[in-house]
């Protein structure tokens, strides 16, 4: 049994992940579904992996998953905790000594205009699900926006980069750039959108699974 840590995005909460939490606990393996402090203005990068490290307790074999903003906070954990797996998943790839406000210019990120911010993020989601997410959406005004990345380079555990094919906030062809320029890796894909927890949970849960077995 493996212990999946998923940490949340911007602006977002553990009830992200109500969807293939249960998937992944019917497959025989733990769940931490942390809180990050987005809501304390004096809370930095230094809070946000104290909160995840405090959330696993003394749980083992941990593969921690970071969702979009969340890869700014997931290879920390990794750097304090033993993990077996790092998965960055429709990931904000952050460098050394990046500020996550830095981050969009520095990849040279370009959004595509026009799009209302259920067709970024919620493309294929059920309606019921866009309808209720906004009622779990939290604002973000936490101090590590204008931090440095506190880590001087990656941490020396396995990583893979996830993203997803309709993903219309951070286009598939970005992502696979930004993730060869900053890890040198390729990453795999799945169907669905930026939000794939919420669009495609069941075929998220295989593939995290199924890392186990790589």
């Amino acid at each position: 049994m493996a212990t999946f840590v998923l940490v949340h995005g911007g602006g977002g909460s553990a009830w992200d992940w109500h969807l293939l939490a249960p998937e992944l606990v019917s497959r025989g393996h733990d769940v931490v579904l942390p809180e990050l402090p987005i809501g304390d203005s004096s809370a930095g990068f230094a809070e946000f992996c104290e909160t995840v490290v405090d959330a696993i307790g003394d749980r083992s074999d941990l593969v921690v998953v970071g969702q979009s903003y969340g890869a700014f906070t997931a290879p920390l954990v990794a750097d304090k905790l033993p993990v077996r797996l790092l998965v960055l998943l429709t990931p904000m790839i952050p460098r050394p000594g990046e500020r996550p406000g830095d981050w969009w210019g520095n990849t040279g990120y370009r959004g595509t205009e026009g799009l209302t911010e259920e067709q970024q993020f919620y493309t294929g989601v059920p309606a019921e699900i866009v309808a209720a997410a906004a009622a779990h959406s939290r604002e973000q005004v936490s101090a590590e926006w204008n931090e440095p990345w506190p880590l001087d380079a990656w941490p020396d555990v396995p990583t893979k980069v996830l993203i997803a094919r309709e993903d219309r906030l951070f286009l598939a062809d970005f992502q696979r750039r930004v993730a060869a320029d900053r890890l040198g890796v390729v990453p795999d894909e799945i169907d669905g959108c930026h939000s794939v927890a919420f669009s495609h949970p069941q075929q998220l849960a295989d593939r995290l699974t199924g890392y186990l077995r790589d």
